[in-house]
């Protein structure tokens, strides 16, 4: 399962959005390369989940406009748009009653595809989960297992854009990481193009190629890990850096 080429390019240009008088996203105009991986970062209301929703249409903008792959995203409907974009969140949203294989299978069934228990079976070894678990209703996994079926949910229409907006909030450190991990290698094997919100700069700089820091709705720096690491990202950025880099020396003392 992998792509012949990367991902489609998406660019936001000149998006402003305004939920009555509060501006949520502002001015904001980004061109994000086909195949790689970026991560939106910032404090809760700087506006990246919202900037990341105008995508797929979640989210209207008041102004400005939005094309993937060189294509204004209002050209088509919003659920024909949706079927070529992955959208993980943090709150899965797996139905209760349906089993994993019928959470997996939904979008394409509502597509008309009839047999798919190939492609469940397919996707679930991707998103490294035994086979069996297709019979298994969602209440009887993990988080971190309820998750990866969410991946794999919105990898079944084989899209080449994928969304994420804190996709591992709500787990513990050590399965967010190794989930995490598994996704930056899905990203690379499929050829995606993966936008991901988190609030976790460390998580950003290690995942992505590419940081967007958000800040009151503007993006106030944009950077490599490797240029926010070196204090070239500006205030916003180096506060949001500073984080994992004190936890990291107060690990080194403790060690030492």
């Amino acid at each position: 399962m992998s792509q012949d080429s990367p991902g489609p390019t998406v660019a936001f240009n000149r998006i402003t959005k305004c939920f009555d008088a509060a501006v949520a996203v502002e001015d904001v105009s980004v061109e994000i390369a086909g195949g790689s991986f970026v991560a939106l970062v910032g404090a809760s209301g700087s506006g990246k989940s919202t900037l990341l929703k105008t995508v797929n249409r979640l989210v209207a903008p008041s102004s400005g406009s939005v094309t993937i792959g060189g294509e204004d995203v209002t050209l088509a409907e919003p659920y024909a748009l949706r079927r070529r974009i992955g959208y993980v969140f943090q709150n899965v949203g797996l139905f209760p009653h349906m089993d994993v294989g019928e959470n997996i299978a939904i979008g394409l069934r509502i597509a008309g595809a009839k047999a798919t228990g190939d492609r469940v079976a397919e996707l679930l070894a991707l998103v490294d989960l035994p086979g069996e678990f297709a019979r298994r209703l969602p209440d009887a996994l993990s988080g971190g297992q309820r998750q990866r079926v969410g991946v794999a949910r919105a990898l079944a229409p084989a899209p080449g854009l994928m969304l994420m907006d804190e996709p591992f909030g709500a787990l513990d450190p050590v399965t967010r990481d190794q989930l995490g991990t598994s996704i930056r290698a899905l990203h690379d094997r499929l050829g995606l193009t993966t936008i991901m919100v988190t609030h976790d700069m460390a998580e950003a700089l290690l995942l992505a190629d590419r940081v967007l820091v958000m800040e009151r709705g503007r993006v106030v720096a944009d950077a490599s890990p490797r240029d926010l690491i070196a204090g070239k990202g500006g205030a916003a950025a180096d506060a949001l850096v500073a984080v994992p880099r004190e936890q990291s020396r107060r690990l080194r003392a403790l060690e030492s």
